[in-house]
């Protein structure tokens, strides 16, 4: 694609450039659990790409401030924050089956009806699906960090992505990432302070502390155990 600026004018002159994608896709085995919720709470829970365009208000039969999740791996935590904060709207993306089951499953049992998803690739959802200035909060935590350097490429977090993300959200809402690796971490600080319209919310204009509506995990708590580190970035969209 090198005489092509981006993937959209590489297209409109009719050349197919394959995507890079920022995950692989490991289907794993449903267990009957996962099967079961799936084909339970998909009706009422689950959206889809092919739908297009949501409206939030439709969607949730109520007008009240959105966050969405990018990867939400099993759900667990995504779960514990719609049930924390149940004037929101919550919606998470994830392309793995089996987490998407047993988040459903979850959210069920603790009896959460603010929360929907999607499996599908977060790109397309986010370049098909979500309305421009419709996000209160984006929520990616954790993303596969492609520690290699010939795999940085495939990071989620380039300045295109982010770009395309910043019109999704409304003035005063804030993209807020995590990480458990320090040069993730740095690329994120790094892509995000060259990023146009937004404002770093850290008062020492790099990190901050773990804000209290993200759930700390075990697998945070056994990292904090054996002294790794982790890092939040949160970004205000001003512009």
């Amino acid at each position: 694609m090198s005489q092509f600026k981006t993937q959209e004018e590489a297209e409109a002159a009719g050349v197919y450039v394959q995507k890079i994608r920022s995950f692989v896709k490991r289907e794993g085995r449903l267990t009957k659990g996962q099967a079961k919720a799936l084909e339970q709470f998909w009706p009422t829970m689950g959206l889809e790409h092919k739908n297009g365009l949501l409206n939030f208000d439709e969607v949730f039969s109520r007008t009240a401030p959105v966050v969405l999740e990018i990867g939400f791996g099993m759900g667990k935590s995504l779960v514990e924050m719609a049930a924390n904060e149940p004037d929101k709207n919550f919606v998470g993306i994830e392309v793995h089956r089996p987490g998407v089951g047993t988040c459903m499953a979850d959210a069920s049992e603790q009896n959460v009806t603010n929360l929907r998803v999607y499996e599908h690739d977060a790109v397309e959802v986010f370049a098909d699906c979500i309305p421009n200035q419709s996000l209160d909060r984006l929520q990616l935590f954790f993303p596969d960090p492609w520690h290699k350097k010939r795999h940085h490429k495939r990071r989620i977090v380039q300045p295109d992505f982010v770009e395309k993300l910043r019109s999704k959200l409304k003035i005063g809402g804030v993209f807020h990432m995590a990480t458990d690796w320090e040069n993730y971490a740095e690329h994120m600080l790094e892509v995000m302070q060259g990023a146009k319209g937004f404002k770093n919310v850290s008062l020492s204009n790099d990190y901050v502390p773990r804000p209290e509506n993200r759930p700390l995990t075990k697998f945070e708590q056994r990292g904090h155990r054996l002294g790794h580190g982790v890092w939040d970035l949160m970004f205000e969209r001003i512009d």
